[in-house]
């Protein structure tokens, strides 16, 4: 059964998610808050199976919940709010929400939206089991057990920032075009959605790079896609479709 959090002040939009998501999965349980600091509260305590975040909020902007909550929680969340330029989406999606929703919306689309974060991280614990592990003294990624090491240093990675990196490592020494990269990490619906591949690439890069602004493992292929290189890779510019 679904386990959500919805954090909402707005009582009337709170209705309308819980009603959204219980059509979908019925039996499920729904806790509501309507401010940020219980919202991270119930988010450590109850580790809800999914997250859904007005930035609104009073005492605790939601930004701000946004970032706590990524500092020891994975769990798949998804911005509900009315901000919606492109740089506040763009902020959300830095900070490590899984998609963002622009008030007012549609259910329907808040519902598929919901399914398919949900249908990734199940997918994810199984693509990423196999994956071999990336060792090369100074980056160390191990996808069975969703660990990373930075010379030497753990680092911390969400689990869309793994299923990305597992898609580019499974094709090391490839191009993967944007859509590729769009369709296999937020799903096909997402194939438009460049500003989330360049916000997730450039949120790896800060993470595993030695300098962000000169990449030695992820590679942009201007116009085309991504590729990530390792010791020995020849750095072949082949397409691949997967």
């Amino acid at each position: 059964m679904l386990s959500a959090l919805i954090v909402e002040d707005d009582g009337e939009i709170a209705d309308l998610i819980e009603l959204t998501l219980q059509m979908q999965w019925p039996g499920g349980s729904c806790s509501r808050v309507g401010d940020g600091q219980s919202a991270v509260t119930l988010a450590r305590s109850q580790d809800p199976d999914l997250i859904l975040l007005d930035l609104g909020l009073p005492t605790m902007d939601g930004l701000d919940v946004l970032k706590e909550i990524r500092r020891f929680s994975k769990v798949p969340l998804v911005v509900v709010s009315a901000r919606g330029e492109e740089i506040e989406r763009i902020r959300g999606l830095e900070l490590g929400a899984d998609d963002y929703v622009v008030k007012p919306f549609s259910p329907l689309e808040l519902l598929a939206r919901t399914k398919s974060i949900l249908r990734r991280c199940l997918d994810q614990k199984a693509s990423i089991s196999g994956q071999p592990t990336v060792d090369d003294g100074y980056l160390r990624i191990d996808f069975a057990r969703h660990q990373a090491e930075v010379d030497r240093t753990p680092v911390y990675l969400t689990a869309t920032e793994f299923r990305l990196l597992a898609v580019l490592v499974q094709n090391h020494g490839f191009v993967v075009a944007h859509r590729v990269l769009l369709a296999r990490v937020w799903g096909h619906e997402y194939e438009d959605s460049t500003d989330y591949l360049r916000v997730y690439v450039r949120r790896l890069r800060e993470k595993i790079e030695r300098d962000p602004d000169t990449p030695r493992y992820l590679l942009t292929e201007r116009g085309v896609g991504y590729r990530f290189v390792q010791a020995g890779d020849h750095g072949s510019l082949e397409r691949t479709e997967i």
